[in-house]
């Protein structure tokens, strides 16, 4: 079988299997207080600080079921009392998570237009701004420089979706200039 769809999801690679089935193994509860609980404790804060690291080395990590569950909570958790603005080529998990978000205009390449973001950030008080780094269907690049600037002029917060990008081009929450940064385990 020839695969071509990677950036819908990833064929399980065999290192990524032999950790997830060496954690199943494991008996104990992450947050119990007994030796098995203890041990289960210790995988997944090396999981989280594995993950961290490859971010960038500092941040605040969630682990959620996956990239809609991640984006669902950004938007939930830093969306409250402010307007939301997403690309017009959003994924699908930020259109379902707000609905009412304002749409940024994107050019004929599919790229965000920075000048129409400035515009609607100048108009929209308090804002949180969601934009995917990699489109999931056109594989366009978003000018994340461009758009953290805008955000950081109008003081709006920023979270990027980057389970497209992740493991397929360096992805840090700091070069990104994101607030939030959702990433999945279906594409490193």
């Amino acid at each position: 079988m020839i695969y071509l769809d990677a950036n819908a999801t990833e064929p399980l690679r065999p290192c990524a299997r032999e950790a997830a089935l060496r954690a199943m193994e494991l008996a104990g509860n992450p947050s119990s207080i007994h030796a098995s609980g203890r041990q289960a404790r210790r995988v997944l804060e090396d999981a989280r600080a594995r993950v961290v690291a490859a971010l960038g080395g500092e941040a605040e990590l969630v682990f959620t079921s996956g990239g809609t569950e991640a984006n669902a909570l950004a938007v939930a958790g830093l969306g409250a009392g402010r307007a939301i603005l997403c690309g017009a080529t959003e994924h699908a998990s930020i259109l379902a998570a707000a609905p009412q978000a304002g749409r940024v205009p994107v050019d004929l390449g599919g790229r965000i237009e920075v000048a129409a973001l400035d515009a609607m950030l100048a108009a929209a008080g308090p804002a949180l701004v969601c934009i995917m780094l990699a489109n999931n269907e056109t594989g366009v690049i978003a000018p994340m420089a461009d758009i953290s600037a805008a955000c950081r002029r109008h003081g709006a917060l920023l979270h990027v979706d980057a389970v497209q990008a992740a493991g397929r081009m360096p992805v840090t929450i700091a070069d990104l200039g994101a607030d939030s940064l959702s990433v999945s385990g279906h594409c490193c």
